[in-house]
């Protein structure tokens, strides 16, 4: 399931702590969007978050290493060289 991030529309007026600072809930792609908050009933927005991405590159080499395989450097046309 995502998690969906929500904030309040209008912060200065009556919102709570949760939703003026803004919270995320896992909602099923299904559900309908959030108009109020859960908490104190003002009214929420759904805003666009960055999504999380769980590996990196250099992850992907440390865990090959881990694993027991060599990761390969290309040094020329053709030529490679085991980096470990």
């Amino acid at each position: 399931m995502p998690v969906y991030r929500y904030e309040a529309t209008d912060p200065a007026k009556k919102s709570c702590a949760r939703c003026a600072n803004g919270f995320e809930i896992m909602q099923k792609l299904a559900d309908a969007k959030l108009t109020a908050c859960p908490d104190c009933g003002a009214s929420v927005m759904r805003v666009i978050a960055a999504p999380a991405l769980a590996h990196s590159k250099t992850d992907l080499h440390y865990r090959a290493k881990r694993a027991g395989f060599h990761t390969l450097k290309r040094v020329g046309k053709g030529e490679y060289e085991k980096m470990y």
